[in-house]
């Protein structure tokens, strides 16, 4: 992995602070992380400030070198104002559970009707053969 060469991770809906291992990457010759929803500061390296603004483009919240956004703020309120941002993309359990019994209740609906009406099994197939030809 320290001798990769290119990575673009660019439109993939990262979420999240840029993790420090990409420092260590001291091979990368290519690196585009732009259109997620990354934040925080960028780690500090020679290489991973040696990329262009582009590379990191649509991150409003990423800071520091090679932007020219300064992290004014500190760690813990970037980290507290990420985790409200979460919140409003987390589905309540009633929808969820909503969701399960409604797919439970017409699977059985449809099955549970051709298995114990003979004649609607039998109608069914029938059109099921004719639509065929």
């Amino acid at each position: 992995m320290k001798s990769l060469l290119s990575l673009d991770l660019s439109m993939n809906h990262l979420s999240g602070e840029i993790s420090q291992t990409f420092a260590h990457l001291t091979f990368l010759n290519h690196l585009n992380l732009s259109y997620n929803q990354l934040w925080g500061r960028i780690p500090l390296s020679t290489q991973l400030q040696s990329f262009d603004a582009f590379s990191y483009i649509g991150n409003a919240q990423l800071c520091e070198a090679p932007l020219t956004k300064n992290c004014i703020e500190d760690d813990k309120s970037q980290s507290m104002d990420a985790n409200e941002e979460n919140d409003g993309f987390e589905m309540p359990w009633f929808y969820i559970s909503s969701m399960g019994l409604g797919f439970i209740v017409g699977f059985w609906g449809v099955c549970g009707a051709l298995i114990f009406k003979k004649n609607w099994r039998y109608a069914y197939f029938q059109f099921v053969y004719y639509m065929r030809d």
